[in-house]
């Protein structure tokens, strides 16, 4: 059984699969309830709202026995750090700048799972990240990789570049060996971040992170932060990018998942004068449309701030007098940045 869903899932497109048994140990449960009681989850009310449901498998349903955990490849080609040191353009996360993943593993999930019913006629329920899983445990678990000290999952094959996806099913299936840490005395991904968010004991601030600040965050970007994030304006990949495992990843090949030539480096200066229609054409079918218009701008008007470009600061000052209190307070802080 093993063999052939493995089989299966590599011919729709995965990188990898695993199997875990839909058992947790009660630790997961226990430091998702202290990072929440900790306040760690910032503006992120859903995994509030979710903690029970999200500690353990069967809490989201009784019914599973057996986990499949997945891995989508999306690793880029060429220096995925290289827009950061491009004061005029905005940096948009390497995972963003095509098609939104969910919709694309979603479909393989399906398909794998319509194969695995109609082959032996079990039930089965699909996840992909919006869904209140303990995602990286559970690769962690099934042997798919281990969780570096950037918290992500680290794999021998692809480094830190996979989108994580489950199947959780009634079939009893033998579960893998969970994979040993392999990170030794590294502290890459920990020097990399640029804002410390990260502790180098595998713990992560995620309040000081770029990316739920640039994502996440319903409020102003703390004014402290602000000139640390460069020109990173959705999402953040410094830690990942750091990783010395990444040595052995194989660049995708999914369409959906290559850069769009208008998303790979675009001008602060064009994605600054994007109002709703605009921001919504830009980024239909985009992981980019979660930020929504204000919040986005106003991480564009950031890295105006920190381009250190006199030229943008008409760019800025264009937007003083914008409808959303947040752009307005950033579209100053940008105008006093750059001023001095």
């Amino acid at each position: 059984m093993k063999d052939a869903i493995r089989a299966k899932a590599l011919d729709l497109g995965f990188a990898e699969i695993r199997f875990a048994a839909a058992e947790a140990p009660a630790r997961w449960g226990e430091d998702l309830a202290d990072y929440v009681a900790d306040g760690r989850h910032g503006d992120m009310a859903w995994m509030e709202e979710t903690v029970e449901r999200r500690s353990a498998p069967r809490a989201l349903w009784p019914e599973a026995r057996s986990i499949i955990v997945l891995g989508t490849n999306y690793a880029p080609k060429g220096d995925p750090l290289a827009v950061t040191r491009l004061p005029d353009r905005g940096n948009i996360s390497i995972y963003a700048r095509n098609r939104d993943y969910h919709d694309t593993v979603k479909k393989r999930l399906k398909a794998l799972g319509r194969w695995m019913a109609e082959t032996w006629g079990c039930d089965l329920k699909v996840f992909v990240d919006t869904a209140p899983v303990m995602e990286k445990p559970l690769a962690e678990a099934a042997g798919l990789g281990w969780r570096g000290r950037h918290t992500n999952l680290v794999s021998r094959r692809w480094g830190s570049w996979l989108f994580l996806s489950e199947i959780f099913t009634t079939l009893e299936i033998e579960p893998d060996r969970p994979e040993p840490d392999h990170c030794g005395s590294c502290h890459a991904c920990v020097d990399a971040c640029p804002t410390g968010a990260l502790d180098g004991a595998g713990h992560i601030e995620p309040r000081r992170c770029i990316s739920y600040l640039t994502i996440e965050t319903k409020s102003e970007i703390p004014a402290e932060l602000r000139p640390m994030m460069g020109n990173r304006i959705y999402g953040c990949d410094d830690c990942l990018a750091a990783c010395p495992w990444n040595k052995f990843a194989t660049p995708a090949v999914e369409p959906d998942f290559l850069p769009r030539v208008e998303l790979t480096a675009p001008r602060l200066a064009d994605l600054a004068q994007l109002d709703e229609a605009g921001f919504r054409e830009v980024f239909a079918a985009s992981p980019v449309k979660r930020a929504g218009r204000d919040r986005f701008v106003a991480n564009v008007l950031i890295a105006v701030g920190n381009s250190g470009r006199k030229d943008l600061i008409a760019v800025a000052q264009a937007l003083r007098d914008d409808s959303s209190p947040l752009v307005r307070a950033m579209a100053d802080w940008a105008v006093s940045a750059l001023g001095r």
